[in-house]
């Protein structure tokens, strides 16, 4: 009658520890599973983050430029229009933050431009001044090649974005 016992009392204790132990991976796999959806879901508003913040700071530029330009009756350049043409890029390879700081630093390059009259801007002169630049962002390195200019009160560019192998 003592053996019967000592089973009864063994399989408790096991079916006890399956029991913890199960809890104890289900509670691993659970947080493991919400962690990695909410770090996808930060690195979206952190990328809309950064893409507003460039936004925001494009758009005070032209304000304070088109300010000072109030009174002028020539027309003149009031923003600027980036359209990235990537090559030998894959969608997969493109990333949105170098994207947008690509944008950003072409700007930069033209906020001195804006608010000045067009009749006195040379469109050879702003294709030079990005055409076949190294742009180096992280470990990557881009290369500008200006395909297309329009000038009007918004300066239009469409420029072709190329990686470069970098070479240690």
């Amino acid at each position: 009658m003592k053996v019967k016992r000592n089973v009864k009392k063994t399989a408790g204790y096991k079916f006890l520890i399956c029991f913890i132990t199960g809890l104890l991976w289900g509670t691993v796999a659970g947080s493991l599973g919400i962690s990695i959806l909410v770090s996808h879901r930060m690195e979206g508003f952190y990328e809309k983050i950064a893409y507003l913040e460039h936004t925001i700071q494009d758009k005070d530029e032209k304000l304070d430029k088109l300010e000072s330009s109030i009174n002028n009756a020539n027309i003149v350049l009031k923003d600027t229009s980036v359209i990235l043409e990537f090559t030998n890029l894959s969608k997969e390879q493109i990333d949105m933050i170098d994207n947008i700081e690509i944008e950003k630093a072409i700007k930069e390059k033209y906020a001195s431009s804006l608010g000045k009259e067009i009749k006195s801007l040379d469109a050879d002169i702003l294709v030079q001044v990005i055409d076949k630049r190294i742009l180096r962002f992280d470990n990557t390195e881009y290369q500008l090649t200006v395909n297309k200019l329009v000038l009007s009160d918004i300066l239009k560019l469409w420029v072709g974005v190329s990686p470069l192998e970098v070479t240690s």
